[in-house]
């Protein structure tokens, strides 16, 4: 069984790598993007997507939706108090919106219960 593909779009280098390895914690195999054209190249081989909402390169709430049109399964990241950007990721198309805390603290289990423990069942496989 092979490892999910998940396109991961952040502009911001610290939170790209924190979620690049929380899916690799989770058994994933994470594609970085920070830009829309990169998240394009990402999505050829990914049917998930993390996409952050707080970047200025790209337009988070057309990434969302850009994801879900090619058939990924997406989940966004943001600040907990902006409650408003996350109604707008979820009409775009996102599975899951959550605050940024909750990947801090919990990464690796939140990615692999957002990946339906596929992640997990094919890294000890």
């Amino acid at each position: 069984m092979s490892r999910p593909r998940v396109a991961v779009l952040a502009q911001d280098l610290v939170w790209a790598d924190r979620l690049a390895r929380s899916v690799e914690a989770a058994g994933g195999e994470p594609h970085r993007a920070k830009t829309l054209p990169e998240l394009d190249r990402a999505l050829v081989c990914a049917d998930h997507a993390i996409v952050d909402l707080t970047a200025r390169a790209y337009d988070p709430i057309e990434a969302v939706g850009h994801a879900r049109a090619h058939g990924a399964h997406v989940l966004a990241v943001g600040p907990h108090d902006d409650v408003a950007l996350r109604k707008r990721a979820f009409a775009a198309g996102a599975d899951k919106v959550l605050a940024y805390r909750k990947l801090f603290e919990d990464g690796p289990a939140t990615v692999s219960r957002w990946l339906g423990g596929d992640a997990a069942t094919a890294a000890s496989a």
